[in-house]
């Protein structure tokens, strides 16, 4: 189904792979009549060709690029304007789209959510931006249809920007790497590596792009293979896919750990912008003659199966047809990981949901910006056409991704069919994707067509003693288990007849609706503030010195956001930076706030010219400790804060408040073995955070006290080993390094923080 190549390898005209070996240049040579460089050939990605358009420092291995366009939506928006606003905006230089599909319930905190997108109706007036109203289309599918144009580049503050397959290169990151780009600065990386996902052959009949993405992601995610580096899909089975197959393969990349992606491009796709009324912005995308890959993910499209990632992760990949035979064992397999991710905090078992030697199923619902598309939501409706998902605990929810979409479902009569089933069709909203809507029953299971299925992403709360969970699978699957009202049933187990109905796109729908302010800024329209949405609190530079207490300790293989900062119904206080500190790390290290506001409160002090001593006695101790060796070290010099030790934090989503919640805390650096993402890096620095890396094992435990020495000079002198101390052990040397940073990077760093760098 799916083979990945040990190194790298050419492609030659689009169509044959020559591996990276001794004889790869005379095979290529053979085959074009030609001799090529890999240098040359790396040239001919269709990755490089649009990076390179959009590069300004004239240097390809350090890029700075300017997007096109960016997008956010209410979760995100009021925390990026507040920052670029505190920097010293004053119009967007690019179109800025501000969508609202997240808070869009309004069903938390009173009138907050609808104050968040009343400032964001007014900012796109003052600032000359797009505003579209809740309900109208989730972010992404918006873009889609209305921002997306071959060989373009876009910036979005949610990590499933991914635009790849409409020829778009399209990027998630937190908050600050927006503001840098309101406020025509770059985005800076090194040229990342481009890995070819070649597709051959056919899905059959019932496989859907989610199997398709389910089982790439179950290949890839655990050993790095594509891990910050762009995806590029190529071969002879594009052609086979559908525009919108395609968009519900690539949104899934970012699953892989993925920087990007991009797909060559053809005529579906050009009826894809035809279909939208936006035909002068298809141009054909294809790799040079001869191209170069760092790597190969090879994908026989018609050997994949209907697949479904378990809890908690879409990595934790099989077939259903494995799954159902090997029922018990996965369902133990399952309920072991399940003792790391959820700590032992409440008890977690699938086994009673097998009823009759089958898996039954509390819930389906097919969503958001992976599973609400046209076709997804057709073919369900042609599966479940004349039956019923029952009367028993089994409901099935539907959420097209854009009105549109619902539009031209109820006018072809599949949403009719729909809901004579049984089915609940919803608007567009991305609740059930992050756990502000259709939370589960507890100790209930889901199936969904939606991005992630993360521990309690799906609403529940560990701290409450409430556990529901998710396994991700295709609409189509989806559909096939409500027709057999709960039991687990792969789409390709009944003969359906997929009727394929064409799609034809209402524009009225939005020019109706949408406010298009892009290049109208109006300086004398006032921003709309209400009493929630705050402006961030001051912070401090970078001191010479650090004293570090560690606040929570973090074995887990990979930390995710949603762990650091929970989704869901926290999502309402995302405009209030204090409010929401509060629910740091709530779900996974509840005493988290309280141990990092204790130290945080010396800092306080310091700052205020203090004597720390007098109002945290255990520092005057570490004080005195670290004046034996360290007799400068002073008040004056030394800054306190908190940190937190993980593995590999970072994983899934580009909430930027995953790092500025623990910096409003008084948090000052993460370590980690390794960061799962760049986006959760990048978040760190820009909130002035040391993004520490550590080479040697060390067992951290709450309470240790961290002594770094001349760390503001150490990231002046771009040191690659950073010296610390373990304090209260003795003074236990160890070494701390930061990895690569720009230069900007270890300034913003330097003065504390993305707003500071740009008061400068």
């Amino acid at each position: 189904m799916i083979e990945l190549y040990k190194g790298g390898a050419y492609l030659i005209n689009g169509k044959e792979l020559v591996e990276d070996n001794d004889n790869a240049s005379e095979v290529i040579k053979s085959k074009t009549g030609s001799a090529v460089t890999k240098e040359d050939a790396a040239k001919n990605t269709i990755a490089y060709g649009i990076l390179n358009a959009h590069n300004t420092s004239g240097n390809m291995d350090k890029l700075q690029i300017k997007f096109d366009k960016l997008t956010s939506h209410d979760i995100t928006f009021v925390g990026i304007i507040q920052t670029a606003r505190a920097s010293g905006l004053t119009e967007f230089p690019i179109p800025y789209v501000l969508t609202n599909c997240h808070n869009s319930l309004c069903a938390v905190g009173g009138t907050i959510n609808e104050d968040d997108h009343m400032f964001g109706l007014s900012c796109a007036k003052k600032y000359g931006g797009m505003y579209v109203p809740p309900h109208q289309a989730v972010i992404h599918q918006f873009a889609r249809e209305m921002l997306a144009e071959c060989g373009g580049m876009i910036l979005g503050s949610d990590s499933h920007t991914r635009y790849g397959a409409l020829g778009t290169m399209a990027v998630g990151e937190g908050g600050g790497e927006l503001v840098k780009q309101l406020l025509s600065q770059t985005y800076d990386v090194n040229m990342p590596g481009v890995v070819a996902i070649y597709l051959d052959g056919k899905p059959e009949p019932g496989v859907g792009p989610q199997d398709v993405a389910l089982a790439i992601i179950g290949e890839v995610f655990g050993n790095g293979y594509v891990k910050n580096k762009v995806m590029e899909f190529v071969g002879p089975g594009v052609a086979n896919l559908s525009a919108d197959y395609r968009i519900g393969v690539d949104v899934m990349t970012t699953e892989t750990t993925c920087l990007s992606s991009i797909w060559q491009t053809d005529d579906k796709i050009k009826d894809f912008y035809e279909i939208h009324g936006r035909a002068d912005k298809y141009k054909e995308l294809n790799p040079g003659s001869v191209a170069y890959y760092d790597g190969v993910v090879y994908v026989d499209l018609s050997k994949v199966k209907p697949m479904i990632a378990m809890p908690f992760h879409p990595s934790n990949t099989y077939t259903i047809e494995e799954l159902n035979a090997n029922l018990m064992d996965i369902l133990d397999d399952c309920e072991k990981r399940a003792l790391v991710s959820l700590d032992g905090k409440v008890d977690f078992t699938l086994k009673d949901k097998v009823r009759n030697g089958r898996l039954y199923v509390d819930q389906g619902i097919i969503a958001g910006c992976a599973g609400g598309g046209f076709e997804n939501i057709c073919a369900a409706a042609d599966i479940l056409k004349g039956a019923s998902i029952g009367a028993d605990e089994f409901t099935l929810s539907v959420y097209p991704a854009s009105t549109p979409i619902y539009m031209e479902l109820a006018k072809n009569g599949r949403l009719a069919d729909l809901i004579g089933t049984g089915a609940i069709v919803k608007t567009a909203f991305c609740g059930p994707c992050f756990g502000a809507g259709d939370t589960p029953a507890n100790n209930a299971f889901s199936i969904r067509h939606s991005t992630r299925n993360f521990p309690n992403r799906e609403g529940s709360k560990v701290q409450n003693g409430q556990i529901s969970s998710v396994a991700l699978m295709d609409a189509r699957s989806i559909a096939a288990t409500a027709a057999n009202k709960g039991y687990l049933t792969a789409a390709t187990d009944l003969d359906v007849n997929y009727s394929n109905p064409k799609y034809f796109f209402d524009k009225s729908i939005y020019e109706n609706r949408v406010y298009d302010g892009v290049g109208k800024a109006d300086p004398s329209v006032e921003i709309k503030f209400g009493p929630n949405i705050k402006d961030w609190p001051s912070m401090v530079a970078l001191t010479d010195n650090l004293v570090l207490k560690v606040a929570s300790v973090i074995h887990d293989p990979v930390t995710t956001t949603d762990e650091l900062i929970p989704s869901g119904e926290t999502s309402s206080y995302r405009s209030n930076p204090l409010g929401l500190a509060e629910f740091t790390l709530s779900r996974k290290d509840p005493g988290y706030v309280a141990r990092a506001k204790e130290i945080q409160a010396v800092e306080k002090v310091r700052e205020e010219g203090g004597c720390m001593g007098e109002a945290y006695p255990e520092m005057k101790e570490i004080m005195q400790k670290i004046k034996e060796t360290y007799p400068d070290v002073c008040k004056e010099n030394t800054g306190v804060g908190s940190t937190i030790f993980a593995v590999k934090p970072g994983d899934g989503s580009a909430r930027e408040q995953a790092a500025s919640c623990q910096k409003v805390l008084g948090g000052w650096a993460n370590i980690a073995k390794e960061y799962a993402t760049k986006r959760y890096r990048s978040n760190l620095i820009n909130w002035g955070m040391l993004p520490f890396l550590m080479p040697e094992d060390y067992d951290f435990e709450l309470g240790d006290y961290i002594f770094i020495p001349d760390v503001a000079k150490a990231v002046k002198d771009k040191n690659d080993n950073i010296k610390a101390y373990v304090v209260n052990k003795g003074m236990k040397e160890l070494t701390f390094n930061l990895g690569d940073l720009t230069d900007d990077e270890r300034d913003i760093i330097l003065k504390g923080c993305l707003i500071n760098y740009n008061r400068r």
